[in-house]
Order: structure tokens, then sequence, then C-alpha cells
């Protein structure tokens, strides 16, 4: 069996991350995969509330086994992996019925993903490590039937950002490729970013370059089908303030400066001042963070921060010209359409609607009440 893998690169690990897949096979999945037996449950077990709590709410009612007691057999004898804490554990399989599994219950139907969700959900404690491509494995899904997530031990509830970047984006992205495996997407949306995949440097790829190519993270710029699953994945997770950063960087131009106009520069830059020193037809190269953006009168200024030069004068920055012939935010906004299209006419989900409601539940949801889903079991 073919199996995805969810990778974040260790450039990501400092803050630009990039997630991604690779192809898998359609299973043909029967009313059950599970023994009939009656599974037991031992009331004096010091896990017997959890292990309740996922019998009655994802085994009895999605056909699902949500398993956090980690088995060897069912992961990558590859790496060096450690389970899930029971606190973690719990935290996270009361999240992802509220965040994912609820969602779709109210916002599309009660069958939903009984039919089409998958049928295990595996937690590992640690990360897994690739060493070949300097990456570290998110998630893994293998053939639309079960998702592995790693790093369990790591998560923060606190830093809701970091949840969904290692977690809960990576469910949407591996519930899109289970259901583009089902029914396939149109065609068309291989066709506006030909060209300028990169399946084997993505996470090598900045987000503001691959952003104004029309890509929404480093790994959609991998392939198409990746490409097709962070579309939903990010729309539905992203806040609008997220998203249209997005946006912002997709509507900019960028350059790569050579090492020899500055070591220290970073890969690409939007931004750039006429160097006073050696002259008005040279260019030094201002990163984004050195950037102060002023509205003054209804226009909007950028300067090198506080920096004057030696009149006095605050210095000015430009605006990197975009020299690379596509339009990012058109080519997104064409993407997050055909996805629209395709879920309403496919499978009659309202994207939209299904991610009002991720907004509006990621942030008003009360932690000590869903745990109580667990602790307060009888």
């Amino acid at each position: 069996m073919k199996a995805f893998k969810i990778f974040v690169s260790a450039l990501a690990l400092a803050g630009l991350m990039g997630m991604g897949l690779t192809s898998c096979k359609e299973d043909k999945l029967g009313p059950t995969i599970f023994p009939d037996e009656e599974d037991v449950l031992d009331p004096n077990s010091y896990t017997y509330k959890l292990d309740k709590f996922l019998k009655e709410n994802y085994l009895q009612v999605y056909n699902l086994e949500f398993r956090y007691k980690m088995q060897d057999v069912g992961t990558d004898m590859d790496y060096n992996l450690v389970p899930a804490t029971y606190e973690n554990s719990i935290d996270m399989a009361v999240l992802t019925k509220h965040l994912w599994f609820d969602v779709y219950k109210d916002i599309v139907n009660p069958e939903f993903l009984k039919q089409y969700g998958p049928r295990i959900i595996h937690l590992i404690g640690s990360p897994a490590y690739n060493a070949n491509s300097g990456s570290m494995v998110l998630g893994l899904a293998e053939g639309g039937l079960k998702v592995s997530l790693f790093r369990v031990n790591a998560m923060n509830i606190n830093d809701f950002d970091q949840m969904n970047e290692y977690y809960f984006k990576t469910m949407h992205h591996e519930f899109c490729h289970i259901l583009h495996q089902t029914k396939s997407y149109p065609v068309e949306f291989n066709t506006i970013s030909t060209g300028h995949y990169d399946g084997s440097n993505w996470q090598d790829r900045q987000e503001g370059v691959v952003a104004s190519l029309g890509f929404v993270t480093t790994y959609a710029s991998s392939a198409y089908r990746e490409d097709f699953a962070e579309v939903m994945a990010n729309y539905i997770v992203k806040t609008d303030a997220q998203w249209n950063r997005i946006l912002e960087l997709a509507a900019r131009g960028w350059e790569s400066p050579s090492s020899a106009d500055d070591p220290n520069a970073y890969y690409y830059c939007f931004y750039y001042y006429k160097d006073n020193v050696a002259g008005d037809d040279n260019k030094a190269y201002a990163q984004e963070t050195q950037v102060a953006t002023v509205e003054e009168d209804g226009v909007t200024h950028y300067y090198l921060g506080s920096q004057r030069d030696k009149s006095g004068n605050r210095i000015v920055v430009y605006p990197v010209e975009d020299k690379d012939g596509i339009d990012g935010v058109a080519a997104i906004n064409q993407k997050v359409e055909i996805m629209r299209n395709w879920l309403k006419n496919e499978w009659g989900v309202d994207l939209d609607a299904l991610r009002a409601e991720v907004q509006e539940r990621q942030v008003s949801y009360d932690i000590e009440e869903l745990r109580k889903w667990v602790t307060e079991i009888e």
C-alpha cells in the first residue's frame, strides 16, 4: 500500500513551514474493518475513561479506531518513535472531535465522515526525521484508511497556530486527498501553475517566492495534488489575517541578492534602497523586518526603519518590481474557486461555511470544558 507523508523541512522549523504528501491508492472499504468481537473495557484501568470516550465517540459512531497506545506494527520501523502521553492524547482526542468531526457533522451531515473519513487515527509522541531530505514527518496517511500524527508530546495547547500547523491543517489536508481519490478534481487545476512545481527542492523555497508564483505554502509547490490539498487545508484553518498575508506576498515582486551584495541577506527580498555611498545606480536590499510602513495623507511610504541618511532624512525603500510574469493573487484565487465549486458540485459541501465554522470554533473553545468529555466519564 502506498502512503502519504507530510513533511516539514529544517528551514520550516525556523518559521517557514511547509507540508506535503505523496500519492496513494483508493481502498474499497466494507462496513467495518475491525473484529466483530466486543472490546470489553476494564473500569479499573488507568486509561478507562479515555478508552471509553474513544469507543463511544469514534468507534461506535464513525467506525474509526483512535489509537494512542502506539503499536510497533502500525509504525514505520525506520524511525525511533515513542508513544503519546495520556494527557496529550486526551487533548488531541477531544479537539479532533470538536474541530473536525463535529464540524462536518454540523455543516455537511452526520453521515459524511462515517462514509468518507479515515478508519484509523494513530497518535505518536515523537517526531520522525527524514535524514535524506533534512525534513521532519508531520503526518502519514495510508490509502485513505489510516492517518498517523507525530510529535503529539510537543503539542502546545496555548499556541493554536502551532496546533493548526502540525495537526489540524494536516487532518484537512489528508481528508482532501481521501476525497479527491474518490472523485477526481478538475484537471483545469493542474494547468494553473504548470512549470513552477519542484518536487525535489520545495523545502528550500521561501514562502514569499512561492506565494508570488501562486502557491499557498512551500509544500504546495511540490506537486499538483499537494497543491490542491494545501489550498483546502490552509483556506479552512488560516485566519483572515493569515490568509490575507499569503495574498499580500502573492501580489509582490521579489529578488534574490547575490552573496556579493550581502552575504547575510535573505534568499529573497521585497524591498531595496539606493546605496548613497556606492551611488544611486546601486541597490542595497532591505529585509522585510527592517522596513517601516507609514501612511501619510492617504499615501503609503516605506522607510528603512528609523534610519536616516547623512542629511538627517529618513531612508526611502522601494518595493521590488514583480517580474515573474505571474499574477500570484489571481492564481491562488482561481485555485480556491475550483476547490469551492468541486466541493459544492461533487460533495454538497460549502467550503466557506466549513471555514467559518472552523474559524469560530478554534478561537472560542474552552479546553477545560472539552476535557470533561473524558474526565467526567463514569
